[in-house]
């Protein structure tokens, strides 16, 4: 665990600019890392990320012969869509861009997104997901799995076929096999714990190992006794041979990651084992690697990554690169004689919508935004320990960052006179760029699609102007994250509220009433959770730990419905209507749907 008492909502900006201030070959830009001295032009520019808490990954691996550039997350959480777009943004120079990450529901989601606005841009943009970790999906479901160790061979290609001058087509292709060829597997002796926290996110008896982990904190599908080192090789090298990809032949890069408090010493004692129970298989390991690649802040534990290489392959691994964690070879550096300082520049906010009439709901508005902050500030420890049960446990932290940044944002938006559209915009988009994550790409766009439809209605004290709203935020979260009702998700608990809110209206129920039957009926769903297993996210490999346990992106959810019931009808009783040229306009804060 962390020994200092730190933020755990700015530890990992903290842990970035420190890392940026010691490592003079970077420049640090608004959301991440990119590499000082440009590259050619019209090279590809790789572009990787994931959270932080898993240094040498991925700041650690920006440099020639690897990325260009590192879009950085809070801890365990993938960076928002505008931090990677930032960081592309700065890192390309005219070839196209290659994004690249660890399978992860948050990570899809927000890179996917940033693609889609490079496109838009100009920019020709290839996505490369890393699908490396055997124990999150059967052989069928591949395309499943979630990245971890593996994300270095994968990376490595990457960079070292940009460096090589390829065109954006080779380079992708080039990752995409890499990719297919890698496989990894891990145990854990101990969980990890995030800063500020006092206990791990997960704990392994005494004696015991937790198999088939996951680098975000999450346990193991399973567990067994401690075995002895030759015990351990046995279940590593046993469980990826036996996923040897198809006509991959017999050599192989062996990567044997510590993941932070297995050290070195003890990693050499391991990987002797390995190499020996290969050597008798008749597999020939060229340039491996033993260290920390991959780590999960204090988690005691270890995997292994075969990566099974062609001639062509194999020369791209060897290649030389330079970053602060990794090298290879000598590499020539170019120097950035342009220099600059660090390149931090403010995230542009949402300028009005020039139809957006319902200017004088900003107030109640702002009002609902803060008595919600309070609640899930103040629920952060709570909702972080439902999540860890299957998940990584950074769901309190992650919506406390989110909520606490767009109230920032919604607040700037009232003062300069915004109306209703304009708020939900930026302050989707405050909580999408610092919660980062599924939950704050999906509420980002919940928050801004909701205000779009708001936009459109004739006066926000009709029941259903709410029910409208919620279905578009409802539709917009669904679109993104692809949920349905029970995948045990958020979702669970909002297709009831929506129903709820729309029966509502149909009944001709006033405002104060709506919003109290919806928010019964989305606690109550979110309640129902526990009794389902996940299909989707982080928890799907651990289904069965979450059985018994709601979810608590569900529970977070219903709890905010609470709070906007709640504040609907504290504000009833003072609802006034403005004007805005011939267009009537109401103020109540019914529209945090």
């Amino acid at each position: 665990m962390t020994i200092l008492d730190y933020d755990a909502t700015t530890f990992a900006d903290e842990a970035l600019d420190g890392f940026a201030a010691a490592h003079d070959s970077l420049r640090r830009v608004e959301g991440g890392v990119v590499r000082r001295a440009p590259l050619a032009d019209g090279q590809v520019a790789v572009v990787v990320g994931g959270g932080s808490g898993h240094y040498p990954a991925f700041a650690g691996l920006v440099g020639p012969g690897l990325a260009a550039g590192v879009a950085y997350g809070n801890i365990f959480a993938s960076p928002s869509a505008g931090q990677v777009c930032r960081v592309a943004r700065a890192a390309q120079r005219g070839g196209g861009v290659v994004l690249s990450f660890g399978n992860y529901a948050g990570d899809v989601l927000n890179f996917g997104q940033a693609a889609e606005r490079l496109r838009a841009e100009g920019v020709d943009v290839r996505v490369v997901a890393v699908t490396d970790d055997i124990a999150s999906g059967s052989r069928d479901e591949i395309a499943k799995r979630r990245g971890i160790a593996g994300d270095l061979t994968v990376f490595k290609v990457l960079g070292a076929a940009s460096e090589a001058g390829l065109d954006l087509d080779r380079v992708e292709e080039l990752g995409r096999r890499a990719n297919d060829r890698t496989r990894s597997f891990g145990v854990a002796f101990s969980g990890c714990t995030l800063p500020g926290a006092t206990e791990p996110l997960f704990t392994v008896p005494e004696g015991r190992m937790s198999i088939g982990l996951g680098i975000h904190g999450e346990p193991g599908i399973g567990e067994a006794d401690l075995p002895s080192a030759r015990g351990l090789a046995e279940l590593l090298v046993g469980s990826l041979l036996a996923e040897a990809p198809e006509g991959a032949g017999d050599r192989i890069v062996v990567l044997l990651n510590g993941l932070g408090t297995y050290k070195y010493e003890e990693l050499f004692v391991l990987y002797g084992h390995v190499r020996r129970l290969l050597d008798e298989a008749g597999v020939t390991v060229v340039q491996p690697e033993v260290g920390e690649l991959v780590t999960s802040l204090d988690m005691s534990g270890v995997s292994a990554t075969f990566f099974w290489v062609d001639d062509e392959l194999e020369q791209l691994w060897g290649s030389p690169a330079s970053s602060p964690a990794f090298r290879k070879g000598a590499v020539e550096a170019r120097v950035d004689d342009a220099g600059g300082g660090p390149g931090l520049e403010a995230p542009p906010s949402v300028a009005p919508a020039d139809d957006d009439r319902h200017v004088g709901a900003g107030r109640p508005l702002l009002e609902g935004f803060e008595h919600v902050a309070e609640m899930v500030v103040g629920s952060e420890e709570e909702f972080g320990r439902l999540d860890a049960v299957a998940g990584d446990g950074d769901h309190g932290i992650g919506m406390a960052r989110g909520i606490t940044a767009g109230l920032a944002s919604a607040r700037a938006a009232v003062e300069r006179g915004a109306g209703v559209s304009t708020v939900f915009a930026e302050a989707g988009e405050g909580w999408a760029e610092h919660a980062g994550g599924t939950s704050g790409a999906l509420w980002g766009v919940c928050l801004t699609s909701a205000g779009a439809a708001l936009a459109a209605e004739p006066d926000l004290r009709d029941p259903w102007a709410s029910a409208r709203a919620a279905a578009a935020g409802l539709e917009a979260i669904q679109r993104l994250g692809g949920a349905e009702v029970g995948d045990k998700t958020l979702v669970d608990a909002f297709v009831p509220l929506v129903d709820a809110l729309g029966r509502a209206a149909d009944e001709g129920l006033d405002l104060p009433e709506a919003w109290a039957r919806a928010a019964a009926a989305a606690s109550e769903a979110a309640d129902a959770t526990a009794r389902l297993l996940p299909r989707l996210g982080r928890a799907r490999p651990l289904a069965e730990k979450s059985l018994g346990h709601p979810d608590a992106g569900a529970v977070s959810f219903a709890r905010i419905a609470g709070v906007v019931a709640r504040e609907v009808e504290a504000q009833s009783g003072a609802i006034t209507v403005d004007t805005v040229g011939d267009t009537p306009t109401a103020n109540p804060i019914h529209q945090e749907a």
